[in-house]
């Protein structure tokens, strides 16, 4: 179930989105690379919205 009507991600994928997000802020400010954690947040974002896409065409 979405955590909103706007969003579609459930409460586990909003709570490892940003977690991911705070983790890539502190890598960046350390001059680390992010890319690995960016690919994961957009997988993430990407099954969202399919599994909401494919519940909406029913």
């Amino acid at each position: 179930m979405p955590v909103s009507k706007h969003d579609p991600h459930n409460a586990r994928e909003l709570a490892k989105v940003l977690l991911l997000g705070a983790r890539i802020q502190r890598r960046e400010s350390r001059g680390k690379p992010t890319k690995r954690l960016e690919n994961r947040v957009d997988k993430i974002r990407t099954e969202a919205q399919a599994r909401e896409d494919a519940k909406n065409k029913m």
